[in-house]
């Protein structure tokens, strides 16, 4: 028996869930591989989240600056950008179809502005020049990073009963996992970010004078998230565990590398982990056993 093909608003979700989908096929390799390894209904979630962050940070460092936008029309476009989400967020629809694919998650998994406005606060942060004292940091990761983790965390534990002592395990995991990614991305785009961008994220580093003792303490603070993160992987529903644990062991691997690269030449070079890697990295993840993908991800090394 044949089943109808969806029409109206069924139609339209669909539509903007796909195009959703094609922004992360298209834009990345290592969050796209791990979502993969979720279950369906969090890999079409996390495709949604993902694909809303992307075009804000495009519109920050990508094709707008590229097609001659000034910062002043950037944050214009960031700004319209925030409202649409909220509007599609409060009413359940919007004409942008990525924007309803998000509010569409976003709805479904139970989360609002209290994760959106510092999210896009640290978008429109980017649009100046960058040199963050200790406090302006830790809420630049927060919005940057630490929300979109707990975006994240929404879709995974979707249809779970409220559990406070739980939930605030996976809270901390999450925001520390976020924030470990965000500081080791600071860390491979080291030399753009100064030469190109004029940002200097971490407090009292000099990029152009960046040495090792400064490389292995920032190191030593990643560790320290990657560290919390992983006591939690344990925990989580099995229709992400092992893509959570996948990730986790991806920038513990990519940590490791930057540990054994010489400080001076993070300034010329951008640390990666190669594609078969990455790709083993993956396949042991969705081969193990629960318990070994949490291990190993506590360790920050595949099962």
């Amino acid at each position: 028996m044949s089943t109808a093909a969806p029409t109206g608003l069924a139609l339209y979700d669909r539509t903007a869930r796909q195009s959703a989908a094609q922004v992360i096929s298209r834009y990345s390799t290592s969050f796209g591989l791990a979502s993969r390894l979720c279950s369906p209904a969090i890999r079409t979630h996390l495709a949604d989240l993902y694909a809303l962050v992307r075009i804000a940070d495009e519109i920050v460092d990508g094709p707008a600056a590229e097609a001659g936008l000034s910062p002043v029309e950037r944050r214009e476009l960031l700004d319209a950008l925030e409202a649409e989400t909220e509007l599609a967020m409060a009413r359940g629809y919007s004409s942008n179809l990525v924007v309803h694919a998000f509010a569409q998650s976003a709805r479904a998994t139970g989360f609002g502005i209290e994760l959106t406005r510092p999210f896009f606060a640290s978008m429109r942060r980017d649009l100046d020049p960058v040199e963050f004292d200790e406090a302006e940091l830790r809420e630049y990761v927060h919005g940057s990073a630490e929300v979109v983790g707990l975006m994240c965390l929404r879709a995974f534990s979707e249809g779970l009963s409220v559990d406070p002592e739980r939930d605030a395990r996976w809270q901390r995991g999450a925001r520390h996992l976020g924030a470990a990614f965000q500081k080791v991305n600071f860390l491979r785009d080291l030399a753009d970010d100064v030469e190109a961008l004029d940002r200097r994220y971490f407090p009292g580093v000099d990029p152009r004078h960046f040495g090792e003792a400064e490389k292995h303490r920032l190191l030593d603070d990643i560790d320290r998230d990657l560290a919390i993160a992983g006591e939690v992987v344990g925990e989580l529903p099995g229709g992400c565990r092992r893509a959570v644990a996948a990730a986790h062991g991806l920038f513990s691997a990519l940590a490791e590398r930057l540990r054994r690269t010489p400080a001076d030449e993070l300034l010329t070079t951008r640390v990666s982990v190669p594609t078969t890697r990455k790709l083993l990295l993956l396949v042991r993840a969705a081969a193990s056993r629960p318990h070994a993908a949490a291990t190993a991800a506590a360790e920050g090394v595949p099962a």
